[in-house]
């Protein structure tokens, strides 16, 4: 299967969720229908193992599974495109490689887990990643998470030596970030925002892309969005997002997979279950995430 082209880091790119059994093991079965679902609300790609797909938690042998699974379940009809991280350079460009023996078709790049790296130290990382396969790269960008911050000149410098890196995912929380990228490469770098209550002020910026977390629970919602603001159709697009911000913001906490995934029990898009260390939400926490998520989802626009 090809590789991306530049021109497809575009639109609404879920960072999927992996959804569990009972028995803590990775239910394929939903994971495949999952896809299919997001796909026919006119999702871009999917992208397997993030953050929110809780692959820290994965074993290497299940984030390749995970990888298949997708792959099988869209075929060609848009990219899946893995998240590559791992405690290891070595253990990174290993899962790069499997990625594109599986038929993936793009990868998206973090920072090491753990160790938070100086400049020189991330980029020998990442690029040792991109140049591991001819995949097309979005650099993920999370110096909030990961305390690695790769600046405007970072991703000039990185487009410089890596000729497949074609996108970032930019989730500093600074927009200024979206224009200072873009006046250093223009459109040689397609900037993607990874931060779900910034997505209007990001596409109002420059950003051509969305890798979303509540995607998984409302795409619907999502893509009409993402399309409303990337059309400048401002009004719409400010009456949707003041209704969903709420739910929005839930992608910006520390508990952010347990919300996402609680937001799509509640939506019927899947289970709360959530693999160790973490635990499902109890108690007060539970209550008010409830109450929120019920608000929204009660009073859902017409339409979406």
């Amino acid at each position: 299967m090809a590789t991306m082209t530049a021109a497809q880091w575009t639109g609404v790119m879920p960072a999927i969720t992996t959804p569990f059994t009972v028995d803590g093991s990775v239910d394929h079965e939903f994971l495949s229908g999952h896809a299919r679902r997001l796909i026919a609300s006119g999702c871009t790609g999917l992208i397997p193992l993030g953050s929110l797909g809780e692959g820290a938690t994965l074993t290497f042998d299940e984030k390749v599974a995970v990888l298949a699974t997708c792959v099988a379940s869209v075929g060609d009809r848009v990219p899946v495109i893995a998240g590559v991280a791992s405690l290891s350079t070595d253990e990174a460009t290993a899962l790069a490689r499997k990625a594109a023996d599986v038929g993936c078709r793009g990868l998206m790049v973090l920072p090491p887990y753990v160790y938070q790296g100086d400049w020189r130290e991330s980029r020998a990382h990442v690029t040792a990643v991109m140049s591991a396969t001819p995949l097309s790269c979005l650099l993920y960008n999370n110096p909030i998470a990961y305390g690695t911050d790769f600046l405007p000149e970072h991703v000039r410098l990185l487009a410089q030596q890596c000729t497949n890196l074609h996108a970032v995912k930019e989730s500093s929380g600074d927009i200024r970030r979206i224009t200072a990228i873009r006046s250093l490469l223009g459109d040689r770098i397609s900037i993607l925002v990874g931060l779900d209550d910034a997505i209007v002020e990001g596409v109002a910026a420059g950003a051509v892309g969305w890798v979303a977390g509540l995607v998984n629970a409302l795409p619907d919602e999502s893509v009409m969005l993402f399309e409303h603001a990337r059309a400048g159709r401002m009004r719409e697009a400010r009456e949707l997002y003041e209704w969903f911000l709420p739910l929005l913001r839930l992608d910006t906490v520390p508990k952010f997979v347990q919300l996402i995934k609680l937001a799509q029990e509640e939506a019927g898009l899947g289970s709360e279950r959530v693999r160790a260390p973490r635990l499902q939400l109890d108690g007060a926490e539970r209550e008010m995430a409830l109450a929120t998520i019920g608000e929204c989802l009660g009073s859902r626009p017409a339409g979406a």
